[in-house]
């Protein structure tokens, strides 16, 4: 196992930009805005040649309630997972009653702690970090995260501490499927999460917008590696006015294109609305496979889930791919199914798929089917061969292929899904169109067609 350092702090005091520096990226989202890391986020780092495991959270004030309280509650849970403690407090600031309350928990928890005063640019040093010394916890490290002041003395000291890993106990790249739970806000799918974890690994309450950044978790189901994302909810653009909320929705669709399967939770009480349509026309523009769960389908009445049916059956015909679930992440009804068709859609988007196989396929559709006459001649599609995976791309040859119509396209996507089998996983369909080797090239007779072309002229004029 990696060594495991958190960052803990007060909100706001720079944990989430340490965080980013450290792993040389922006996977944690960073604004002027407190409470905006709202679950544990994980990242690889590399101090000195050593590999690391990050772990930012949110802020920890300690009068939290509500929604604020689960958030600390993620917090002191990194802290046990955590080999090391950065703890970070604000030097701008000074310090205030919460940094007490912080260090106070953690000298219970006999962990190796590094105190980090942050912000330290535009302040007297020695001024701004002298209250600090009263926690009497760790050692103190000025810095400024934004500009990577200090931040490197900061490491250099902490490797020190690291504690030793045997290098054949250092995982290797996650390689299991990745599966990105999107939908709108508050329908449950960081209760899925949990579910399908087995655990509260991530914030759930009962508020729109609670999970804000995409958070990415590594876990093993019957010793197969898995990767769940858990995605922030999508509301319509008018609804968006926070820009926080905005940086989420890339984070988002970032998470969608990243994925191998995503899994589009819709609140079956509220039924499918115009949002859940945007979000799967995204999904299927990604190429990415689907599988639909609608969530909180107990304690419907039987009239309410006939209609919901209904409306999946009318207005799903775009997706007739996609399977469809019914379940209660809350009391786990259902939610092991999901497995079977994220199963079934992964290999279904991944199967490599040979040249003869879909040739045969395609001459089977064009008996069946003929392309359409374009300026009085047919379309002519010869071969086709694989192009790529997740989604299943066929590439086409032949002639005019540009001119193939859109409802001809769907008929070939509809036939080799069905020929193939595949479930759960769009098929995107390319043409190209073959060179003309005459084009440009004038026909040389030979003496023989010269004399039999003199002789037919003369005929012709003979006969006017």
């Amino acid at each position: 196992m990696l060594p495991v350092i958190a960052l803990v702090g007060r909100p706001n005091v720079g944990k989430s930009t340490l965080f980013n520096r450290l792993t040389k990226s922006r996977d944690a989202l960073v604004a002027n805005y407190a409470g905006l890391t709202r679950d544990r986020k994980y990242g690889e780092a590399e101090i000195d040649g050593r590999k690391v495991l990050l772990v930012d959270t949110g802020g920890i004030t300690g009068g939290e309630e509500g929604i604020d309280a689960a958030m600390a509650q993620q917090s002191m849970q990194a802290i046990e997972e955590a080999d090391i403690v950065l703890f970070l407090v604000d030097s701008r600031d000074g310090l205030t009653p919460a940094d007490e309350m912080i260090a106070d928990r953690l000298r219970t928890r006999s962990k190796p702690t590094f105190l980090v005063a942050n912000k330290v640019d535009g302040v007297n040093p020695d001024i701004a970090l002298a209250p600090f010394y009263e926690l009497g916890i760790g050692e103190l490290f000025p810095t400024t995260a934004t500009h990577g002041r200090g931040v490197r003395s900061l490491m250099q000291r902490v490797v020190e501490d690291l504690p030793e890993v045997a290098a054949e106990e250092e995982p290797e790249e996650a390689t299991g499927i990745k599966i990105a739970i999107v939908g709108r806000p508050n329908v449950g799918k960081s209760t899925l999460v949990n579910r399908l974890l087995g655990e509260d690994r991530v914030v759930v309450y009962d508020q729109p917008g609670t999970t804000r950044d995409s958070v990415y978790i590594n876990y093993e189901r019957d010793e197969k590696p898995y990767t769940l994302i858990d995605t922030a909810g999508i509301r319509r653009r008018k609804n968006i006015k926070e820009s926080v909320e905005k940086f989420s929705i890339v984070k988002t669709l970032q998470a969608v294109e990243d994925a191998n399967v995503v899994v589009l939770v819709i609140d079956a009480r509220e039924g499918l609305v115009d949002q859940d349509m945007h979000l799967m026309g995204s999904v299927i523009q990604a190429g990415r496979a689907l599988v639909v769960a609608l969530n909180k389908w107990d304690g419907l009445e039987a009239d309410h889930r006939d209609y919901v049916k209904t409306e999946l059956e009318r207005r799903l015909r775009f997706v007739e791919f996609a399977d469809v679930h019914f379940i209660s992440a809350l009391h786990g009804t259902g939610v092991g199914h999901l497995y079977e068709s994220i199963e079934a859609a992964y290999q279904s988007a991944t199967d490599k798929l040979s040249t003869n196989h879909l040739t045969r396929i395609l001459q089977w559709a064009v008996s069946e089917h003929q392309p359409p006459l374009v300026h009085g001649h047919r379309i002519k599609l010869r071969y086709a061969h694989a192009g790529g995976q997740n989604p299943p791309v066929i590439v086409i040859h032949g002639n005019q292929t540009e001119q193939v119509p859109a409802h001809y396209v769907r008929y070939l996507e509809k036939t080799f899904r069905k020929a193939l089998e595949l479930h759960g996983t769009p098929v995107k369909i390319e043409f190209r169109t073959g060179d003309n080797p005459y084009a440009g090239k004038k026909n040389k007779l030979s003496d023989r067609q010269k004399a039999k072309k003199r002789r037919l002229m003369k005929f012709v004029k003979k006969k006017k």
